[in-house]
């Protein structure tokens, strides 16, 4: 196998896997325990009321009437790594799938912001090299100024994350710009290990699916494909309407409340 170019790293895409779903083997039920098995997931506290308070705050949120004047705006965010082929791949043809080498040359990582109005049917994303204070904050002033520049008030709703607070926009401009910038933000945070609360993720889990299961190489070039997707979906203005409320939760979740 030939080195790498300077400056690039290659990995490889293989997995392992055992032969075939085990609930799909003779003689095994669906039922069957899998050791060998494990899923990633976000698993709340019980009894918390740190958690059902950030959790029934964004729930009201998400049961107002449409605002023009205060739009509700969830944000998220993701690392997404750039790669390209280490080999030519192989076109489809007829009676015949693209064929892709498993090898593959990294090119970086970088962050993918995603920003959508539920109840408007918008979303804006983009990729940036990195994902730090400043670039939140700029992330942010484009909302304000570039997307929402007649809103008395943006509702923002996203994760709980460090870098999403006002503190990053005097990191990034002057205190009157900063000031002024945070004034017309109202910002309401989903609870920790809560982020299935955050409408941007299930944005961002569809940008996934429909436009980033491939291999891209480049910052330019993903964000050509972010915009051509960006439009798509605003052109379709497809709405995210909430369904599960406060009542659900006090029913449904009533594990999470704590006991008084």
């Amino acid at each position: 196998m030939e080195p790498a170019a300077a400056g690039e790293a290659r990995g490889t895409g293989r997995r392992h896997s055992w032969p075939g779903p085990l609930h799909h083997r003779a003689g095994v039920k669906k039922t069957k325990l899998r050791p060998h098995l494990k899923k990633c997931w976000n698993i709340p506290p019980k009894q918390n009321a740190a958690f059902v308070a950030a959790m029934e705050d964004v729930l009201a949120v998400y049961a107002r009437p449409h605002d023009p004047a205060r739009p509700v705006v969830c944000m998220d965010e993701k690392p997404y790594q750039l790669l390209a082929d280490a080999r030519e791949p192989v076109p489809a043809a007829a009676g015949h799938d693209r064929k892709e080498d498993s090898e593959y040359v990294r090119h970086g990582t970088c962050s993918i912001f995603c920003w959508v109005e539920p109840l408007a049917g918008w979303r804006r994303v983009d990729a940036q090299p990195h994902r730090k204070r400043v670039d939140w904050a700029h992330q942010v002033h484009e909302l304000l100024t570039v997307d929402y520049p007649d809103a008395a008030t943006v509702v923002l709703v996203m994760d709980n994350l460090n870098t999403h607070n006002t503190a990053s926009l005097y990191e990034a401009f002057d205190a009157e710009t900063a000031f002024a910038l945070a004034q017309r933000l109202e910002i309401h945070h989903t609870p920790k290990h809560g982020s299935w609360l955050n409408i941007a993720e299930i944005e961002l889990s569809a940008l996934s699916r429909q436009c980033l299961d491939r291999r891209i190489e480049d910052l330019d070039l993903l964000n050509t494909e972010l915009a051509a997707w960006q439009a798509d979906v605003n052109a379709d203005q497809r709405q995210v309407q909430w369904h599960f409320t406060t009542g659900d939760a006090r029913t449904k979740l009533r594990h999470l409340y704590p006991k008084y």
